[in-house]
């Protein structure tokens, strides 16, 4: 059956892994972070498949979104695996994919084995990862209790609704704008064994209606007992989000700061160098793509912490006016 690729497993997750961290390689990811993704992916490559139509199902099978539960299901090997990825559900752009939560969802039992989910893995020539339309997730927490890790890519319709699950220990949204309601939902989220949470905030032209405000209420008022990773990235105001976060109550249970895809600069840089050694639990600095001065990353790379400041950017400048722009968000 073609309406999903069947060769071997471990091959499948590397085309995948390759596929979205090359998507913006030519804007500067380095190889050798290429290789340790696709590492990461290799080591749960025997449990893990993706689902995906192509040109073959959606146009000659003529496959849809409304299919792709059904094909899963059809699968011989879906009951052995652990995680399920789903790529393009076809014209993605046009058809959010409800009917795949919903599926999920009134199937609930032949799922129950599935720890690790990621719906919507797909790089831009299948679909713009602001185009992808999302759907509402506020019945699958109650449906998945074995679920341990969530990513979602795309925030377009995204809705989270109220988040209870007692399970899951990794959240993360990837997406060029983070809308306030999925950021609410995330701040008002029961999630007691949370320990890693990855938002990408994105820019306005493309869904982010907060400002730094809303990330701070976010950092106020979410309860994450257990959380080790914290991810605020690619925002085009990093440099606020920076302060916030090292202002914050998780800094003192966090071990890996995650600010990495935005326009920070020496300013968040010097904050980061006087506020990291305050945190003996820090023991890992991500700031990534960054518009930081070669000076001052190598400040930071001087902390006696794991840190990754590189892919430095430069400014550019329009009649006077400085552009700096975060990594993902068309």
């Amino acid at each position: 059956m073609s309406c999903y690729n069947t060769d071997n497993k471990k091959t499948i997750l590397l085309i995948t892994g390759w596929r979205f961290f090359t998507e913006y390689a030519g804007r500067g990811f380095r190889q050798s972070q290429i290789e340790k993704h696709r590492e990461d992916i290799r080591l749960g490559a025997e449990h893990a498949k993706t689902y995906s139509y192509g040109y073959e199902e959606c146009i000659k099978q003529e496959k849809s979104v409304e299919d792709m539960v059904a094909d899963i299901l059809a699968d011989p090997e879906f009951p052995q695996l652990t995680e399920l990825i789903i790529g393009d559900w076809g014209d993605s752009w046009d058809y959010n994919c409800q009917p795949i939560l919903d599926g999920i969802v009134e199937q609930a039992g032949r799922f129950s084995h599935i720890k690790k989910l990621f719906i919507g893995d797909m790089d831009y020539e299948q679909c713009e990862v602001s185009w992808i339309m999302q759907g509402n997730y506020e019945k699958l927490w109650a449906a998945l209790p074995n679920l341990e890790s969530l990513t979602i890519k795309g925030s377009m319709e995204l809705e989270l609704g109220d988040i209870c699950h007692q399970g899951l220990k990794e959240l993360t949204i990837i997406c060029g704008g983070l809308g306030k309601d999925v950021i609410q939902s995330v701040q008002n989220a029961k999630l007691p064994n949370l320990e890693k949470l990855l938002l990408y905030i994105g820019v306005d032209n493309y869904g982010f209606d907060g400002n730094a405000d809303t990330i701070r209420q976010l950092l106020e008022q979410a309860d994450f007992p257990k959380l080790t990773y914290l991810g605020i990235t690619d925002s085009e105001i990093q440099d606020e989000l920076a302060e916030i976060v090292l202002g914050s109550k998780f800094m003192r249970q966090i071990e890996t700061l995650d600010l990495s895809l935005g326009t920070l600069t020496d300013q968040g840089g010097q904050l980061l160098l006087t506020e990291i050694p305050k945190w003996p639990n820090i023991k890992t600095l991500d700031v990534h793509y960054n518009y930081l001065s070669e000076q001052m990353a190598k400040q930071l790379e001087e902390l006696p912490i794991t840190v990754d400041a590189s892919e430095n950017n430069e400014p550019d400048e329009y009649r006077g006016t400085i552009y700096m722009n975060a990594m993902l968000t068309e």
